[in-house]
């Protein structure tokens, strides 16, 4: 799909991973697109190719399919820096960063007023909705996410080629077992309690989250 130029195919099989068809999905989409095509390279998922992120939305998702980068082949990295912007960078350190141009951003709003008009009932301020209003939102998003991928790139967004330096392939860990709950861990994860190996949980030492807000750091009683 990706040689044949088959964003449409690309945006159904990222509905697969996302649920759903909705715009941002689709300028995700549209970005993993014009990264694999410029930096000419086919992802094996062996980290051959590193994708960097800057918020966790619906673009991740689209960036994740198109370009093979995920956090499970450690080839997908995560800066909670809040923008709709991704950075694909070849192993050479050759990369493209795109951002979703702010002024077509802020355009689409006026241009489907209705769906963002039921957006922002539904998933902004959570009221309480119809079954039928809650389908319309997914019509017109599916609907607004095909149409915007025939929007020229070069409107939608703003693509700057540079140099990075790329992080080192992922280091494989060896395991230990927890002494108090016998789960294994990575061993960097683990603490030292008793001089036995322990996991954070069973240590009572706080951890990092990545939850709709970003990165925060949770007490060891949180779920």
């Amino acid at each position: 799909m990706i040689k044949r130029g088959d964003l449409k195919g690309l945006l159904y099989k990222a509905g697969e991973l996302h649920g759903h068809l909705c715009p941002y999905l689709a300028y995700g989409v549209m970005a993993g697109y014009i990264a694999v095509r410029e930096l000419k390279v086919r992802n094996t998922g062996m980290e051959e190719l590193i994708a960097i992120v800057e918020a966790n939305n619906c673009f991740c998702d689209g960036i994740q399919v198109v370009t093979g980068c995920t956090f499970g082949n450690n080839a997908l990295i995560f800066k909670d820096l809040g923008k709709t912007a991704v950075t694909v960078a070849r192993r050479d350190g050759t990369a493209i960063r795109i951002v979703l141009n702010p002024d077509f951003e802020e355009s689409r709003v006026k241009e489907y007023p209705e769906a963002y008009e039921l957006w922002n009932k539904i998933v902004v301020r959570r009221e309480k909705v119809t079954e039928e209003e809650q389908r319309k939102l997914m019509k017109l998003f599916a609907e607004i996410s095909i149409k915007e991928l025939n929007q020229p790139l070069d409107k939608v967004f703003k693509i700057e080629h540079l140099k990075i330096k790329v992080p080192e392939y992922a280091p494989i860990f060896t395991s230990v077992r927890c002494s108090i709950c016998g789960e294994k861990i990575m061993e960097p994860k683990a603490r030292v309690k008793d001089g036995k190996p322990v996991c954070i949980k069973c240590a009572k030492e706080a951890y990092y989250v990545l939850n709709g807000s970003g990165i925060s750091v949770k007490a060891s009683d949180s779920p």
